[in-house]
């Protein structure tokens, strides 16, 4: 320090500890990003692009596929478009506010094929093997107890079902593929397949 002032080095190291407190921070705290920052859940998803979840997600016309904490509709809607005329998009968020605003959206774009519902990860509020499919991007590390929210995704599966995680690097929560897959196993979900790399990837599951 001169003169009372912080050098520019000094300034730079003070920042990225700022960044790096933070982000332990927040691997110790898991929560859902707040409706007042949706901005950050709005931006471009780099390795973890809408084409990929497509690609191994395969939704199919007529299929009931469930989203978790879909945020503003990143994905949501194109899902539903690419679900249309005959299947239905379900969606799961703890904060309605986020539900609100992608039922909003997609009336905008004329999709009606969204069903929205406010509920708990952890403790799902849907009858077992209701589902086609599940997805969930860049927000399992963001639940309290992630295996128990993996739990209750293969349970709402139907024998051969197909579950898609996604995990960006550039998320405080990121979950890695090798813990993931353990993590999977271990509930009885059988990993099939990835796209990505070490910045972002989806990962799909079946019912053991």
């Amino acid at each position: 320090m001169r003169n009372g002032f912080r050098t520019p080095a000094a300034a730079g190291l003070l920042g990225a500890a700022a960044v790096a407190g933070a982000a332990i921070w927040w691997r110790r705290n898991p929560s859902p990003c707040p409706y007042y920052q949706r901005f950050f859940v709005e931006l471009p998803h780099p390795a973890i692009t809408r084409s990929r979840l497509r690609e191994v997600l395969q939704p199919r016309d007529g299929e009931r596929i469930l989203e978790i904490g879909p945020g503003t509709g990143y994905y949501a809607l194109p899902v539903a478009g690419w679900l249309a005329p005959h299947g239905t998009l379900e969606l799961c968020d703890i904060q309605q506010k986020m539900l609100d605003h992608t039922l909003e959206r997609a009336a905008e774009r004329g999709l009606s094929n969204i069903i929205a519902t406010r509920g708990d990860a952890q403790a799902l509020p849907y009858d077992n093997g209701r589902f086609d499919a599940a997805y969930i991007t860049v927000a399992l590390g963001e639940i309290p107890d992630p295996d128990a929210a993996l739990r209750e995704l293969r349970r709402v599966l139907k024998p051969g079902g197909r579950l898609v995680v996604g995990e960006i690097l550039l998320d405080p929560h990121v979950v890695r593929l090798a813990a993931l897959r353990e993590r999977c196993e271990a509930v009885g979900l059988r990993f099939e397949r990835h796209v990505g790399g070490w910045v972002g990837y989806f990962a799909r599951f079946t019912p053991a």
